[in-house]
């Protein structure tokens, strides 16, 4: 499926980048309030983005400061899973 934005030639202007590039942004903000929204997997968000390995989305969720859902519950829950392991 292929979406057209229109933006005013003016404000294009003050985004100060490129057709490609503003095509670019649209489709990473779109993407990214859609994983937010648990309405698009990692998986998903990988073959979106045109990623080739998970160290990029990664990144990519490091250069928009998304940060992985850990909670306490989780590190006490890996802490027994250790303690069974004898670790």
């Amino acid at each position: 499926m292929q979406v057209t934005l229109e933006i005013p030639d003016d404000l294009a202007g003050e985004l100060g980048a490129t057709a490609g590039e503003l095509s670019r942004l649209a489709l990473e903000a779109l993407a990214l309030e859609e994983y937010k929204a648990n309405h698009l997997t990692e998986a998903q968000l990988i073959r979106l983005l045109g990623f080739s390995t998970r160290y990029e989305l990664d990144g990519f969720f490091k250069e928009h400061d998304v940060w992985a859902d850990y909670t306490i519950a989780d590190l006490h829950r890996e802490l027994r899973d250790l303690e069974t392991l004898g670790l």
